[in-house]
């Protein structure tokens, strides 16, 4: 009877939501806190991964496009967790969401290839983050994707600068990257013709 009552819970547990996400989750934050030190705001991280059955697109050969940016939900946790960046952020009762992404697709992840995916911080704004992942196959050490994303602080009346100065005194915003200068004007050429449809 308990047996078949776990099995339910589970089952309804499985429909309603994403289980292996959260689980994902706890087990990244869990070891890191157990096995690895913190690191500075301009440390890479890393976290592990394969590509599983649950993984691959229709054809059943490689990663589809969804679950690269499901992999950098893992891999900016992780960095927030190891930098302390969204302990600062949380202790004055803001957070942080993914404002954009850009993914660059170099090389498809084949199925049961073993991967990393790497993060550094690598600009900041007065509210966002600049973050770059590269997705690299252990097999062969290729990196198979490279992805710019952009954290935007909510809740927050004081710049990002300061949440930066807090966590590591001497830190120096480091200079625009040419393809993350671009890919800024990109989202600013975007946002001024929607403001002008609107």
């Amino acid at each position: 009877m308990v047996c078949a009552c776990l099995v339910t819970i589970l089952l309804i547990l499985y429909m309603l939501f994403d289980v292996n996400y959260f689980l994902r989750i706890l087990f990244t934050l869990g070891s890191s806190r157990l096995l690895q030190k913190k690191k500075k705001i301009f440390d890479t991280t890393t976290i592990y991964g394969i590509c599983t059955t649950q993984d691959v697109d229709l054809f059943l050969k490689h990663m589809n496009n969804a679950r690269y940016l499901r992999e950098l939900d893992f891999a900016r946790f992780h960095y927030y967790d190891r930098s302390g960046i969204y302990a600062a952020i949380a202790k004055r009762g803001g957070g942080a969401v993914q404002g954009a992404s850009s993914t660059r697709y170099r090389r498809a992840i084949p199925i049961f290839t073993p991967y990393k995916v790497t993060t550094k911080l690598i600009y900041w704004e007065d509210k966002h983050f600049y973050l770059e992942h590269e997705f690299i196959s252990l097999t062969d050490n290729f990196v198979r994707a490279v992805v710019l994303s952009r954290q935007t602080v909510t809740g927050l009346k004081i710049p990002v600068t300061e949440i930066i100065a807090e966590i590591e005194p001497n830190a120096q915003r480091p200079a625009l990257t040419k393809d993350l200068e671009l890919w800024l004007s990109s989202m600013e050429e975007s946002s001024q013709r929607y403001k002008k449809d609107n």
